[in-house]
């Protein structure tokens, strides 16, 4: 669910002066960038881990027989060996915010702080690739929309992206008011992607659906089929047809033939298996 107030982001992108111009055209659209990173790995390490519930304290149990406490004996060396005054611990020094962004100028992008609305990166980053920082943050943020913004456009790369939980696909050459437009539309529910993308998408989903056989079975083979399918039996074919039954048997026997089967069952079950009607 988007934050209140101004929609946030985070860029992942190694080519700083790319990262920085985008970010200043995007919070100049009326977003507000709170994490730029140039890996995939700085981006995870800033997002918040979970603290674990503490484990619950086991009750003794009331049934337990109560434990006897032998005295100490008076010239025990417990009690005859002095105790040295306990000093008090100092306590623990934790390095500042300004300390730390000082000895590391990019701390103030590491600072743990609530997962933003929309998480740009690219698929060609330094170590952990974009797609597999896809599925990294698909687990560790998963109310977060996650816009690849790439150059590259390859069928391999965009099928990878969208397996790996991409809620849309961009290319680094869309103008800023169409970067601005798809984090709208993937935050109201939509998977922004410009229109050449879009039909190498749908190219490569028609692809992988097997297309029909074609077993050469003409209009009157495929009628008769279909009939058979319907539940029908010869002589009610023929009927229907306007035929003897005697020319129903070639056209099934030319049926059986062509789709490779010996039955009528056979024939119906492949035509339903494999909707060639």
């Amino acid at each position: 669910m988007p934050s209140p107030g101004p929609c946030t982001f985070w860029l992942i992108e190694d080519h700083l002066t790319f990262r920085n111009a985008v970010g200043a055209a995007l919070e100049a659209a009326g977003l507000q960038c709170t994490g730029s990173f140039p890996s995939c790995e700085e981006a995870l390490a800033a997002l918040p881990v979970p603290i674990p519930a503490p484990a619950p304290i086991p009750r003794a149990s009331s049934s337990a027989p109560p434990q006897s406490i032998s005295p100490i004996p008076a010239a025990s060396p417990i009690l005859a060996t002095p105790r040295a005054a306990s000093t008090p611990s100092p306590p623990t020094a934790w390095p500042t915010a300004s300390a730390t962004a000082a000895a590391d100028p990019a701390a103030a992008s590491r600072t743990t702080s609530p997962p933003p609305d929309v998480i740009l990166l690219d698929v060609g980053l330094p170590g952990m690739d974009g797609i597999e920082g896809l599925r990294r943050f698909r687990e560790a943020a998963p109310g977060t929309a996650l816009l690849i913004l790439t150059v590259f456009e390859d069928d391999g790369k965009i099928l990878r992206a969208i397996c790996a939980g991409a809620s849309g696909y961009l290319l680094k050459t869309a103008p800023v008011e169409e970067i601005t437009a798809a984090i709208h539309d993937v935050l109201a529910g939509g998977s922004p992607m410009n229109s050449r993308i879009a039909r190498r998408v749908l190219t490569m989903f028609s692809q992988l659906v097997p297309a029909k056989k074609d077993y050469g079975l003409t209009a009157r083979e495929k009628g008769i089929l279909q009939l058979m399918v319907d539940g029908h039996i010869k002589k009610e074919i023929a009927a229907l047809l306007d035929v003897s039954v005697h020319t129903v048997n070639t056209h099934m026997r030319h049926i059986y033939e062509k789709l490779q089967v010996h039955t009528g069952t056979k024939a119906v079950a492949k035509a339903l298996q494999e909707r060639l009607l």
